[in-house]
């Protein structure tokens, strides 16, 4: 056994409890039990069992058959957990799910077909029932000694932090390509070094990863941008050329000479950018990856013109093969957009004011985290080029009862329409856009009649 003490939830207990009262059964396995062998916390309490999923429906009431793959989701204790029939996969004809799969009755054929040695251990025990004992009110009473089940060496790999598929490494990605992709961002979340035997097998089976839909690889690259240091994921994902399938683009920035960091190319400086964001940051960390995007593209003579906005349309591009949440790509192509905005000192305040009013208020602050990143992402410091004074300029203006955008005007579309008898439509709108530069000019404008009299006057220069 481990020198850490596996000690799961009682709700779980309570499952496993049950499992082996009625003489089936029962283990921890997966990523919980890895998890705290690492001497992490626990997202969730996995466990698999050779009982089928009809006969789980009924030793747990009220338990729900999820899928044909054997996952029956079961509430004890005020908790819901997952519990999985014991089971082998055949046939992976689409490189992602198997076809087949085949009921087992031994936990040690269930733990073959998984992914990497870490995840091929299992915590629990076989039972007839004579050892386990449930009350009522479900808890156990009495329950056999659990074992750790460990027969692919993961726990020493734990141990010495390796990361290292079950069996042939080019089995297990011909079976699911995403496994591949999951690799990195596990060495990343965990600290692992991947095996040599893997990294090789990753390398040559890459290819693959065109095979996934843009759901999966999205939801693995928010995991892997949730790292500590996501830069230990990135640089796999472009030495095994997983980048080059998820987005030519930024593979192409390898090698493309940057000037800001002796020794640095264009993707170190990327992977560099994202380590800067802030981890509670996460949107702010995909438009780090992606704020150099069109730099490939656009490079001429040793610049990058326009880069900004070819990387933007790029941005979108790919976010939307990833399937990317409509505003979570909005926003990461503005911020794309506008990252390489500049300021000079000698702005007045009705500068800053446009300013403001370009980004919008709600992207302000991931603009300027952005901007800090891809300073220290350059080898500067975060508030070079003047913009911890803009920052506190913003601020002020802000915080300041000034005019910022339509809604910040005295008067809107329906007092103009009433007031001045206009109608809906493209000369209302250009009024109020006219009114709200002249009110971030000089907010002492913004006051209702005054702003009646200046539409009023529009008008007349118009007729």
């Amino acid at each position: 056994m481990p020198a850490v003490e596996i000690r799961p939830p009682d709700s779980v207990l309570m499952v496993l409890g049950r499992l082996w009262a009625a003489g089936h059964a029962g283990y921890v396995v997966g990523g919980s039990l890895r998890d705290v062998l690492l001497g992490r916390e626990p997202a969730d309490w996995d466990m698999a069992t050779d009982a089928r999923p009809e006969r789980l429906v009924e030793l747990f009431p009220g338990a729900v058959y999820e899928n044909r793959f054997g996952t029956v989701a079961v509430r004890e204790g005020g908790a819901v957990h997952e519990l999985t029939t014991f089971r082998s996969d055949h046939e992976y004809a689409d490189f992602r799910r198997p076809h087949r799969i085949e009921f087992g009755d031994r936990i040690e054929l269930d733990l073959a077909r998984r992914d990497f040695t870490i995840n091929a251990m299992a915590w629990g025990a076989d039972a007839d029932g004579a050892d386990a004992t449930v009350s009522e009110a479900g808890a156990v009473d009495r329950m056999p000694e659990p074992v750790l089940v460990d027969p692919h060496g993961g726990l020493l790999d734990i141990q010495t932090r390796t990361l290292r598929a079950v069996g042939d490494p080019r089995a297990r990605f011909e079976e699911d390509a995403l496994r591949m992709v999951r690799a990195v961002r596990l060495a990343a979340t965990l600290d692992l070094s991947v095996e040599t035997g893997t990294l090789a097998a990753i390398r040559a089976k890459a290819g693959l990863v065109a095979h996934l839909s843009g759901e999966r690889l999205s939801a693995e690259l928010d995991k892997l941008l949730g790292a500590e240091w996501p830069s230990v994921g990135l640089r796999l994902m472009a030495v095994t050329d997983i980048l080059g399938v998820l987005s030519p683009e930024l593979a192409a920035q390898r090698g493309i000479p940057q000037n800001k960091i002796p020794g640095d190319d264009l993707w170190d400086h990327t992977v560099r950018t994202v380590d800067a964001v802030p981890v509670d940051r996460p949107v702010v960390r995909l438009a780090a990856l992606l704020h150099d995007i069109g730099k490939p593209a656009t490079m001429s003579d040793g610049h990058f013109r326009n880069h900004d906005a070819v990387g933007a349309e790029l941005t979108a591009q790919l976010l939307g093969r990833l399937r990317t949440p409509r505003a979570v790509a909005e926003r990461v192509v503005h911020l794309v957009r506008h990252h390489m905005f500049t300021y000079d000192p000698s702005w007045g305040d009705a500068g800053v004011r446009r300013f403001i009013r370009r980004i919008g208020r709600d992207a302000l602050e991931s603009l300027f985290t952005l901007r800090a990143a891809d300073n220290i992402g350059s080898g500067q410091p975060p508030d070079a080029h003047d913009i911890g004074e803009l920052r506190r300029r913003v601020r002020e203006q802000l915080e300041a009862d000034v005019v910022l955008d339509r809604a910040d005007l005295a008067v809107d579309g329906d007092d103009l329409i009433t007031e001045l008898d206009l109608a809906p439509g493209p000369t209302l709108g250009r009024i109020l856009d006219e009114l709200l530069e002249r009110a971030i000019a000089d907010p002492a404008i913004n006051d209702r009649p005054t702003l009646l009299l200046l539409a009023q006057s529009m008008l007349t220069e118009d007729r």
